[in-house]
């Protein structure tokens, strides 16, 4: 659903009046709130009325029709959401990809195929996640075919659905992305050869783990890579001391996931210290984390530290997490 608007609060009969003859804002507002019915009885009046819509002579009206006919899920909004492929307005094509995308109609094929070889990067870029979503199979030779885009974010979009394909056959090709001038395409490529379990990324993951945007990814992929030397770049960023240091929820994940690949690794007491004291910290959202971490990987060495906080005033937003984590720790204790 198209984040354009926050949900309206409005009834169904307001909703397919003011799609067609509110105020733009109104009618956008309606759009977005028709692409909500469940009711099948109601789907078909809804999603008649937001193909109507497609033809909006106001852009963010088309967007919302566009995004709310992929809720719906009606084959009959393919045609017109083919047409808006040709929009003028990036908004609009993106939200119509999106929708085809969704709605895995076999008639979206060749012209999602058109648009990622002839559209305007934008268009490019989230054709390329349409075709992967409506059929990943025989999406595979499309998506190669397009290794010579010159737009990087396409490129990195091509890179991250040959990894959630999953055939084997990607890994070569995404190599050859590692080497790639622009930073993001060699970390998406990096990440999507962690998706087929080939380490050939491992550095760019690693050297990823300072970077806020990225950081959080590359922790989670060195995990699933879970090898000593994915552990080994992990533990590379858990002294705060570090400059640059990396982000404090990058460390806690770090720390989380070293500890899940190696619990006896060389830095493991590192990777423990940095989970307690990440149950101090100011912000709620990054002990909640810490807590989360140490019900995964947590071990007797972490129950004081969260009886503690359970019973202090830091701890009074996480009494049922924290009691979660605790069961989850004595449960590992108690296996064979």
């Amino acid at each position: 659903m198209s984040f354009l608007f926050p949900s309206p609060t409005i009834t169904f009969e307001a909703a397919l009046r003011d799609v067609a003859s509110g105020s733009p804002r109104a009618r956008a507002l309606a759009a977005h709130a028709l692409g909500e019915v469940t009711a099948p009885d109601d789907k078909p009046r809804a999603a008649g009325a937001l193909i109507a819509a497609l033809d909006d002579g106001r852009a963010e009206v088309r967007a919302e029709a566009c995004a709310a006919l992929g809720e719906i899920g009606m084959a009959s909004a393919v045609p017109g959401l083919i047409k808006r492929l040709d929009d003028g307005d990036p908004a609009v094509r993106q939200c119509a990809a999106i929708a085809l995308g969704t709605l895995r109609h076999p008639d979206a094929w060749e012209p999602l195929v058109t648009a990622l070889r002839e559209g305007a990067p934008d268009l490019r870029f989230q054709a390329v996640s349409s075709l992967a979503e409506l059929d990943p199979p025989r999406s595979y030779d499309v998506l190669v075919g397009a290794l010579g885009d010159h737009d990087p974010q396409v490129l990195s979009a091509i890179a991250l659905a040959l990894g959630a394909i999953g055939d084997g056959r990607a890994a070569g090709h995404l190599a050859g992305l590692l080497e790639h001038a622009d930073r993001g395409v060699r970390f998406d490529a990096a990440y999507a050869l962690a998706d087929l379990d080939d380490a050939r990324g491992r550095d760019a993951l690693g050297a990823a783990l300072d970077d806020p945007e990225r950081g959080w990814d590359a922790a989670c992929a060195l995990e699933a890579l879970g090898a000593e030397a994915d552990a080994d770049a992990l533990a590379r960023v858990l002294d705060a001391r570090r400059k640059p240091a990396a982000p404090p929820q990058v460390m806690l994940r770090a720390a989380g996931a070293l500890l899940a690949i190696a619990p006896a690794h060389a830095r493991a007491d590192a990777a423990q210290r940095v989970l307690l004291a990440g149950l101090t910290l100011r912000k709620p959202e990054l002990r909640g984390l810490a807590i989360e971490e140490l019900a995964k990987v947590g071990g007797a060495w972490a129950c004081d530290a969260l009886a503690r906080r359970r019973g202090g005033r830091k701890g009074k937003d996480f009494v049922d997490v924290i009691d979660q984590a605790l069961a989850a720790i004595r449960a590992r204790s108690e296996q064979p």
